[in-house]
């Protein structure tokens, strides 16, 4: 916990909107896509498919887009520990924008058969390896322009903005499931937020112009103390500890975020026969409280550091899950404040990336938390989609539950470890 806390001048918080603003646009078009996992299901594969199969087809093709993104963020990652910060940090929202409207405009399987699903899975692979570089960019470029014992803060603003792109995803579906009819959304409705998420990604290129390269990367540069080499190599080398916990703390990230907020409102219409107008109301609450819950966890990173804040997010995080899906399981009277309740606690999310941050130095950054977060990401970002498919419709009803559990488990663990190993100071 950093006490020689700055204030937040007018342009930390010109930054800080900024970049959350354009990160929430530019993660609207990555999870879009599983708020309409059902109609796509529909859309893009053979008819007479049984629905869950269909809904475990399009999981799979979500989760391509958690395989690329390894090679996206290690990539970019070299280039903004080389080149800048700035320049990846506007690249990745161009390689995001295009694909989003392209899948807007993709032809269905009764139109072009087998080659429907093939360019949707192409360009959902696009779509990684921009989002893998986007947002440990974005958690690297706020980190670096906050004021001293403010990085908590501002990485989970950074967050929040990240997170309200899912509110807007939403959001949107909730109007859709709610103006349109089931035969018109398989029609023409399913297309439409991906091509607003075109646009999107349009005003989110704009906004990014106006951000200037982090203090940080400038005085390395001016140092001429950039790495030599492939920056990877030294994180690899001397840096193992740091990846190692980040990974961990990234697998209760993709549980908060995959399976309670972006899985849940398709789960309880498939497993446990809710309403989808009653599924998207909630995830919309659950949503909105998730961004609520982020900022709260960065305010208590500055108060109690690291550590104190990841373990009582977590444990928080696994009691509302498993109060939801018991309530879930005995008919869902309570469904919409249960959900709310879990997407709050879900604001754990808030405290990963400070974690992250705090686990490598300036020069190798970008890089480290690149490779750390993406690999992690790929492997239970991608596993779980159709993991939580499979065991939602052959196992028990608390199995979604269960496994969200597990990561928070993990998460408390980083957490014990953090309170005594010490983490870097984003300036250093």
């Amino acid at each position: 916990m950093d006490t020689r806390a700055q204030p937040i001048t007018r342009r930390d918080v010109r930054t800080l909107l900024l970049a959350a603003l354009g990160g929430a646009l530019e993660f609207y078009d990555f999870v879009v896509f599983v708020f309409f996992a059902k109609v796509l299901g529909g859309v893009f594969f053979p008819p007479g498919t049984a629905p869950w199969l269909a809904t475990l087809n399009t999981y799979g093709i979500f989760a391509a887009g958690y395989l690329a993104r390894p090679l996206g963020g290690i990539v970019m990652a070299h280039f903004g520990d080389k080149v800048g910060r700035k320049r990846m940090f506007m690249l990745s929202v161009v390689l995001m924008a295009l694909p989003t409207l392209g899948i807007g405009l993709l032809p269905t399987y009764a139109a072009a058969g087998a080659w429907a699903p093939m360019l949707l899975l192409v360009l959902r692979i696009v779509q990684g390896v921009a989002i893998g570089g986007e947002i440990p960019g974005a958690w690297v470029f706020v980190a670096e322009h906050a004021p001293r014992g403010r990085v908590g803060f501002a990485c989970a603003v950074l967050t929040c903005g990240l997170t309200f792109g899912i509110l807007l995803g939403s959001l949107l579906a909730t109007y859709l499931n709610h103006h349109y009819a089931a035969a018109q959304l398989a029609a023409f409705g399913w297309r439409i937020p991906f091509l607003v998420g075109g646009v999107f990604g349009c005003i989110a290129v704009w906004l990014r112009r106006w951000l200037s390269e982090t203090p940080v990367f400038e005085e390395i540069r001016a140092r001429k103390a950039l790495v030599e080499g492939l920056p990877l190599a030294p994180v690899l080398k001397d840096h193992l500890a740091g990846v190692v916990l980040s990974m961990l703390a990234t697998w209760t990230l993709t549980a908060a975020i995959v399976v309670v907020i972006l899985m849940t409102p398709t789960l309880v219409q498939t497993k446990f026969n809710l309403p989808a107008a009653v599924a998207f109301e909630g995830s919309s609450l659950a949503s909105l409280c998730l961004c609520i819950g982020c900022v709260f966890g960065g305010v208590l990173v500055d108060r109690l550091g690291r550590g104190w804040a990841m373990v009582l997010g977590s444990a928080a995080m696994l009691v509302a899950t498993l109060a939801l899906y018991m309530d879930l399981r005995s008919g869902g009277a309570h469904f919409i404040a249960l959900f709310t309740l879990a997407g709050l606690t879900c604001g754990v999310v808030g405290v990963v990336p400070s974690v992250l941050v705090g686990a490598f130095p300036a020069a190798v950054r970008f890089s480290g938390i690149s490779f750390a977060y993406n690999v992690a990401y790929a492997i239970f970002g991608a596993l779980t989609p159709p993991l939580i498919g499979l065991i939602a419709a052959t196992m028990g009803a608390l199995a979604p539950a269960q496994y969200v559990a597990l990561a928070a488990l993990a998460g408390i663990v980083v957490g014990l470890l953090l309170l005594r190993r010490p983490v870097l100071d984003a300036r250093a």
